[in-house]
């Protein structure tokens, strides 16, 4: 198993589902300490059981949400728009002074086709207002289809677009793009989180289209 440049703990809430499994899988394989969040920490232990089982090595494990946060050098939130509130004033605490990847859509069951802005206009947004700023919220992955996690060796064929306010949270999210398998870039500031949130309903509706479930994005023009 392949050593990151810089051996971080992982936390990914939500963990248990196809989103975050996925990339705690490929942060996993790629020699990181990971742990799976949960509500539930049976849950979590029990799919942190399975995480292993698939890639033969005891690597990932799985505890409730707030331990799962204090334990991490950098913490995942991967959760629906319904739990996202809830689940960040739970953890608050242990996240000040931490990387927040918010991987969360605001989307809008059953139309989830359709662009929502919510009151804080992005769900990214929101989450900093309500964290402050001693947690540097970055927004990322909200365009990778969980298809394309579901096989931790498969190549993934779309890019990922990066949000965020600081540069070296920005740059510690983009290598772990990299580390699991996709090109990622800086694409601004959190507020642009605003776009890219709203492509994943573009994206649902041009799945259900033309019959597919991984469309994704491919940025060209620039160097990777």
């Amino acid at each position: 198993m392949p050593e990151p440049k810089t051996v971080l703990t992982i936390a990914v809430l939500g963990g248990t589902g196809n989103e975050g499994s996925g990339l705690a899988v490929r942060w996993a394989a790629s020699g990181y300490k990971v742990i799976i969040g949960s509500r539930s920490p049976e849950r979590a232990e029990t799919r942190a059981k399975e995480l292993n089982a698939l890639i033969g090595a005891e690597v990932i494990s799985g505890m409730g949400n707030l331990d799962a946060a204090t334990q991490a050098d950098l913490v995942v939130l991967s959760v629906p728009y319904s739990a996202h509130k809830d689940t960040l004033e739970a953890v608050r605490d242990a996240l000040q002074g931490k990387i927040l990847i918010d991987v969360t859509v605001p989307l809008q069951p059953p139309k989830v086709r359709t662009v929502h802005l919510p009151p804080g206009q992005s769900a990214a947004l929101e989450a900093q207002a309500l964290l402050g700023d001693e947690v540097r919220v970055v927004a990322a992955f909200q365009n990778v289809s969980a298809e394309h996690l579901a096989d931790p060796e498969g190549a993934i064929d779309c890019d990922v677009l990066v949000c965020g306010n600081d540069r070296e949270a920005k740059e510690q999210v983009l290598r772990l793009v990299e580390a699991a398998g996709m090109r990622g870039y800086d694409a601004g500031v959190l507020q642009n989180a605003i776009a890219v949130e709203s492509l994943t309903p573009v994206l649902i509706s041009l799945n259900s289209r033309y019959k597919s479930k991984r469309a994704g994005i491919r940025i060209t023009g620039l160097d990777a």
